[in-house]
């Protein structure tokens, strides 16, 4: 079948989406799991803690030696998922990982900044103030983590078969286009 990286912005519904399509088309989504497993056998459980904390509340700084072992088993494990088949992959660099593989669905999913905001504040019941800091704090941890371990920037446009923004579409419609962008993909491969 195939594999489907989905790069997101918090606040963007692009869990939601993840989510959806997983169970629409019967794949595995996978996200915080590659964290850990990846964390646990470069031996760094530290390194799980801190990338969990996007928004760098705890203040985890691992070793340089530490990410590089974390990053090679993080590709390692990517690419197992993907000679399995049939994966939502969210997150964790997949897009540069599976850059080059056959029959991958690269998908950036955004919303613009007040989009974003009024969503985290409604999720989360918090002012403002509050979700307009996690935004730009999650932004920020996302864009070092590419550029500090795949050397790439967010938004590097020629990642990604297709972006979708959610201020126009609700995780359904997303959902729909995203297969139907797949089913072409494959089908134009074959």
């Amino acid at each position: 079948m195939a594999i489907i990286t989905i790069s997101r912005q918090l606040g963007s519904l692009g869990d939601e989406i993840a989510e959806l399509i997983g169970r629409q088309l019967g794949y595995r989504v996978v996200s915080r799991q590659l964290i850990n497993q990846a964390a646990l056998e470069a031996c760094t459980p530290e390194i799980a803690l801190a990338e969990i904390d996007e928004l760098g509340l705890l203040g985890i700084s691992p070793s340089n030696k530490d990410c590089k072992s974390y990053i090679k088993h993080l590709k390692k494990i990517i690419h197992n998922l993907a000679r399995e088949d049939r994966v939502v992959i969210v997150g964790r660099g997949g897009q540069v990982i599976l850059q080059n593989y056959p029959d991958t669905l690269h998908i950036r999913v955004i919303a613009p900044r007040e989009v974003r905001v009024s969503r985290i504040m409604e999720e989360q019941e918090i002012s403002q103030d509050a979700a307009t800091a996690q935004i730009k704090a999650s932004d920020r941890y996302r864009e070092k983590f590419l550029k500090q371990f795949f050397e790439t920037k967010l938004p590097s446009p020629e990642l990604y078969d297709l972006v979708l923004n959610t201020e126009h579409f609700n995780p359904e419609a997303a959902a729909q286009i995203i297969q139907t962008a797949l089913h072409r993909k494959i089908s134009q491969a074959a």
